[in-house]
């Protein structure tokens, strides 16, 4: 592949090219992973606007992480969900840079990029598995689609006016009926995004689970539920409104060139859907009355690439504090419970805990920073990069 050479270190460079402030990082990125030997492969609808002389391009498909290390991704977790269909076909690890609002997914900030980099570079990265869940809708007992997800799979209403009626199932055996705005199937790794926003409880990755949160449903029972990984959840669409089955692909906000709906009416005439399946908000499927969803353990994870959080581990981090941690490595290698503190703001004043972790939560980061005026495509500096502060990808 143009750009590569043989045997030489690969990351697929998966990007947000609507921000400007993410094209300024992705080219520094570019620039240091260069620099340290490491080539770079950009898809072929964002080649122009990143505008690197030294990535390869690839057209958008299943193969285009195939051989890569990692695909590295610079926007927020829309842009990571979007970079995940094309690192799971291949078996190869994400790492984000996060510029979205709150960023679960995403490992490093823009300004912690010398030592994302210098850790790449090292090969100072460990991988995690995330469990996913597989989707089958079927229609007078034919199945029409399938389709996956890792963040969530959502049942919701087509039409804003009506109520969506659902039986819902576990394992075989029927649970409610619910009048509702619908349900969502999540993985933990997804119990921070749409089913965190519907009620339901945040589940620590760690942690093998489904979760089943009904949105808005007119039902005494109808609380958030968490069930074994191993069992089998649907849902089944009751009505009389006619609709379309398909898959397609969501490409609001996404660069020129990325993959269009494609509908197709299961009668051959269009209809109007009694509810609608989206999977982590990119793959959608119209259902008719009907129409039954069942939703699994998916058999292949997501990989997510973890930067070391142990001190010393970039070769530019400053000096380790009593614990042991650096305050760039605390921030890089940060566990999940720091992770909802930071990104959702959460009061923790008053915590006594143990002396170096009192210590450790008090830090404040004092990298050094580079202006627009200091950064440019073809230059590398030793500094940290700083990101325009903007929405989710």
């Amino acid at each position: 592949m143009t750009g590569e050479a043989a045997g030489q270190r690969v990351m697929l460079l998966v990007v947000h090219t609507g921000r400007p402030d993410a094209l300024r990082v992705s080219r520094v990125l570019v620039s240091r992973l260069n620099a340290v030997g490491i080539a770079v492969r950009v898809l072929e609808p964002e080649a122009a606007e990143l505008d690197c002389g030294t990535a390869a391009v690839v057209p958008v498909s299943e193969t285009a992480a195939v051989g890569a290390e990692m695909v590295l991704v610079v926007g927020g977790d829309g842009t990571l969900l979007r970079a995940a269909e094309l690192a799971r076909p291949a078996g190869v690890p994400l790492l984000g840079v996060n510029l979205g609002h709150v960023g679960f997914l995403a490992e490093a900030e823009p300004d912690d990029l010398s030592a994302a980099v210098a850790n790449l570079a090292a090969r100072r990265y460990s991988v995690e598995e995330r469990m996913t869940v597989e989707v089958a809708v079927r229609c007078n007992g034919e199945q029409i689609a399938a389709t996956w997800a890792l963040n969530e799979a959502t049942v919701e209403k087509a039409a804003r006016e009506r109520m969506l009626d659902l039986v819902i199932e576990v394992d075989g055996r029927p649970l409610s009926r619910w009048g509702c705005d619908g349900v969502v199937f999540a993985t933990p790794t997804g119990s921070t995004a749409y089913a965190f926003s519907a009620g339901g409880p945040v589940v620590w990755p760690e942690v093998e689970a489904l979760l089943m949160v009904p949105i808005s449903a007119h039902a005494l029972f109808a609380g958030p539920m968490v069930v074994s990984p191993r069992s089998e959840l649907a849902a089944e669409v009751i009505g009389a409104v006619g609709g379309l089955a398909h898959v397609s692909k969501a490409v609001a906000g996404e660069p020129a060139g990325a993959r269009q709906v494609e509908v197709q009416s299961l009668s051959g005439h269009p209809e109007t859907a009694g509810a609608v399946l989206w999977c982590d908000g990119r793959r959608m499927v119209e259902l008719p009355p009907g129409s039954r969803v069942e939703v699994r353990r998916g058999s292949l994870p997501v990989l997510l690439a973890r930067l070391p959080a142990a001190a010393g581990a970039a070769a530019a981090a400053p000096a380790a504090t009593e614990t042991g941690r650096t305050s760039a490595d605390a921030r890089i290698g940060a566990p999940f419970t720091d992770r909802l503190v930071a990104k959702f703001g959460l009061p923790v004043a008053g915590w006594r805990g143990q002396p170096g972790d009192r210590k450790r939560t008090g830090e404040t980061v004092t990298d050094d920073t580079v202006t627009d005026d200091t950064v440019t495509d073809d230059t590398v500096t030793d500094d940290t990069v700083t990101g325009e502060p903007g929405g989710h990808a």
